[in-house]
């Protein structure tokens, strides 16, 4: 017998308007994420002023970063649980990888985990 089933993940919009921190859209924005993740943990984003070029860009980069050889990886460590370099477990999947920075926003924590990941350089990832 087969099961045919389904998985939907939230759908979230993020609007301009809501991406200004400390507003009540910003505040509605973030408590979707929160519980998107808390019961999907994921969601898939639609943010209509994003290019179609810079989106295939992004998987490009995301598919170079899941290529790195594990001994890069885990050299992504934090003493914070789950804020490094997480790698396919039992528990979740085998197929689970997960890459924790401390400040996305940061131009200097990103370039320093890129630095990391690919210590001849990827300015690009920047």
């Amino acid at each position: 017998m087969s099961v045919d089933a389904k998985i939907e993940f939230p759908v979230i919009e993020f609007r301009s308007s809501d991406l200004e921190r400390g507003t009540n859209g910003w505040y509605r924005l973030c408590k979707k994420v929160r519980e998107a993740c808390e019961i999907f943990c994921c969601f898939e984003v639609v943010y209509g002023t994003i290019s179609t070029k810079v989106r295939e860009e992004m998987f490009r980069l995301m598919k170079e970063l899941v290529e790195v050889p594990v001994e890069m990886k885990q050299k992504n460590t934090s003493p914070l649980p789950y804020h490094g370099w997480v790698g396919p477990c039992a528990q979740v999947s085998l197929l689970y990888e997960g890459f924790g920075l401390g400040d996305v926003s940061n131009y200097d924590s990103v370039k320093n985990f890129a630095q990391l990941m690919w210590p001849e350089g990827h300015p690009r990832f920047w």
